[in-house]
């Protein structure tokens, strides 16, 4: 399917599952869609499962916008929190369209809670409390990390058990009848050799003429381009790594250091998955990332930049990012809660240093060169991401791989060929409606959402405006 063909699929309301190939244009379609949309007056709620994925949408977490935060469990008390907490109810009573980008690293008891929670809030019973739901992603990249979190296990919650892994498994996903939009355009690589590759291990076909190509590309530590980011299955290599650089920049090394209160099981428990270092080291011209959202500052988890300084007063870090914005970045917390009782608190700086990234981070980045280790890969998906995020073969630097880098998720690979089939049948089945017929839809959305339209959407017809959203399914 083209992105022109999955564009005019979103403009009739339907709830779409919008998936492809790394460098199909699956960001690209969704920016053209959201901005189709603020044209005339409808503002969607743009999400992702991570915070490095947000920022390539300009928009925030999927647990931010729907008040989840980091539960991964949902009682009953936590839902009438979130279900009575000022803006979050403005937020989600407002939007027409939710975006969620990353979808497979999102897992099937999330969006099953994210269902939940926007029904509640809507006080609507239809998927998702009625809103057209657009799941951005492919699963053959990075799964869900699922995470032992036994404070929320002991408690009783709203979604039941679910034995399976992937987003796809949730009831949720089953209730919005999703269709697939399955892009098949390639804009990221135009390597030949080097997409036979990846479509070799998006197809679980690599063959030892393959490994010949990539082990073209093997090259000793010592010889890694400079200033080639460098990417990582572990914290720990990556750690060294930054660890490494920073000591080689001139100038003294501030040090800010973590705080935390609470019950030290569950500190530690934090710590573990809290991103920034309880010992945060930083210098003049560091390359550091953010870990937290703060959109009123101008940051989300995973946006880049460079220290400037330091603040003479109180001796905060100044950042500019990216974008060129100087941001002072004072301390932060992260919580958990019980029963409307903070348990335990963290404090620390929302920074890390970033010359080096884990091959999670990376994902849904461009780069026209990185050097990359595949020798400790533990996950499906994690080699393949690695690899995608490169535009040429000769912009590919490996270090290393084991015998899990090339191999993706076999039950992955069983789900696309449905996926692809799906699309050819959307495909087909909207192609088959007549120009005014699919204008009409188009028309009617957008009446439904309170949007505004001018002669090319209004076409020939003159009715009122609908009170109530009208889906549309061709399945």
């Amino acid at each position: 399917m083209t992105q022109s063909e999955a564009l005019g699929i979103l403009k009739t309301g339907a709830n779409v599952f919008l998936t492809g190939e790394p460098g199909s244009g699956k960001t690209h379609t969704v920016n053209e869609y959201a901005e189709f949309l603020r044209a005339r007056g409808i503002e969607p709620a743009i999400t992702a499962s991570t915070g490095i994925a947000a920022t390539h949408l300009n928009g925030m977490t999927i647990h931010s916008w729907s008040g989840l935060g980091i539960k991964s469990r949902l009682t009953r008390y936590d839902l009438d929190k979130i279900a009575s907490t000022e803006y979050i109810v403005k937020r989600v009573k407002s939007a027409r369209v939710l975006i969620i980008d990353e979808v497979s690293m999102l897992s099937a008891e999330t969006l099953a809670m994210i269902d939940v929670i926007c029904r509640e809030i809507k006080d609507d019973k239809q998927s998702f409390g009625g809103l057209q739901t657009i799941l951005v992603g492919d699963f053959f990249q990075l799964p869900p990390v699922i995470k032992n979190d036994l404070l929320n296990r002991r408690q009783t919650t709203l979604i039941e058990d679910l034995s399976g892994r992937f987003a796809y498994d949730s009831p949720a996903w089953n209730r919005a009848n999703f269709t697939v939009c399955y892009l098949t355009e390639q804009y990221r690589q135009d390597d030949k050799d080097f997409l036979a590759i990846l479509s070799a291990i998006r197809r679980n076909a690599f063959s030892n003429e393959h490994l010949r190509h990539l082990a073209t590309r093997k090259i000793e530590i010592n010889a890694a381009p400079a200033n080639a980011p460098k990417l990582f299955s572990h914290n720990v290599d990556v750690d060294y790594v930054n660890s490494e650089i920073l000591a080689k920049l001139p100038n003294r090394t501030r040090i800010f250091d973590m705080s935390a209160e609470g019950p030290a099981g569950l500190v530690t428990i934090m710590k573990k998955g809290c991103l920034s270092p309880e010992s945060l080291c930083l210098k003049t011209n560091a390359a550091v990332m953010f870990t937290k959202n703060n959109l009123k500052e101008g940051f989300v988890n995973g946006t880049l930049g460079i220290v400037l300084g330091f603040d003479k007063m109180d001796n905060s870090p100044v950042v500019k990012t990216l974008s060129g914005k100087r941001i002072k970045v004072e301390p932060m917390d992260w919580t958990v809660e019980e029963n409307g009782y903070v348990r335990a608190r963290l404090t620390q700086r929302p920074l890390r240093l970033a010359w080096a990234i884990t091959v999670h981070k990376s994902q849904g980045i461009s780069l026209d060169e990185a050097v990359m280790d595949l020798s400790q890969v533990f996950e499906f998906g994690q080699g393949y991401v690695a690899l995608s995020r490169v535009r040429r073969l000769a912009g590919v630097h490996l270090l290393g791989w084991n015998d899990r880098a090339f191999q993706v998720h076999p039950e992955v690979l069983t789900k696309d060929e449905k996926f692809r089939a799906d699309s050819d049948s959307a495909r087909i089945a909207f192609a088959k409606l007549a120009g005014l017929e699919l204008e009409k839809m188009h028309r009617d959305f957008l009446v439904a959402c309170n949007g505004r339209f001018d002669s090319v959407d209004s076409g020939v017809f003159g009715e009122k405006k609908k009170k109530k959203k009208k889906k549309f399914n061709l399945f």
